[in-house]
């Protein structure tokens, strides 16, 4: 199975957005540090702890440039509900097509039911990657304290 790497360039995906519009990414937040969080979905409590923690610490992100965003399979419908219950402020992305986005970052794939497993990455400012971090199951993934430890550190 193809990983994306450190150095690499990110590739290009689109991904409309709740509360409208949608988001190119990585061009959306070039120029600034972005923390990308491919969500297992609604359903899954190790998600909503993950992205609990990164809301929480979302101004320690933005104070030193960061940009946190969600990503997942999710339908509109259980995406706004994720956002809602937990009065998420940072953008997620719904609806990713799961093979599409397995074949191009990497992720491992569950299929039955279909979604893709815990997957993040921090980008630098031109788009690469600065880590990555795949899951294969329900645990292993992004820690909001240690990545944002992580882009201090690479920023000095």
């Amino acid at each position: 199975m193809m990983r994306l790497t450190n150095d690499q360039h990110f590739p290009t995906i689109t991904a409309l957005r709740v509360g409208g519009g949608e988001m190119m990414l990585p061009q959306s937040t070039t120029g600034k540090w972005a923390v990308l969080l491919f969500y297992r979905g609604h359903w899954c409590p190790y998600c909503r702890q993950q992205l609990m923690d990164f809301e929480r610490a979302l101004e320690q992100f933005h104070d030193i440039g960061a940009e946190v965003i969600a990503l997942s399979v999710d339908p509109l419908e259980k995406a706004q509900e994720t956002v809602t219950k937990h009065h998420l402020t940072f953008p997620v992305l719904y609806g990713l097509d799961a093979h599409d986005i397995a074949q191009k970052i990497g992720a491992s794939l569950n299929e039955d039911p279909l979604y893709l497993q815990a997957t993040g990455f921090v980008l630098r400012p031109d788009g690469t990657i600065a880590v990555s971090v795949y899951s294969s199951g329900a645990i292993g993934r992004l820690a909001a304290a240690d990545t944002i430890n992580f882009i201090k550190y690479m920023q000095h």
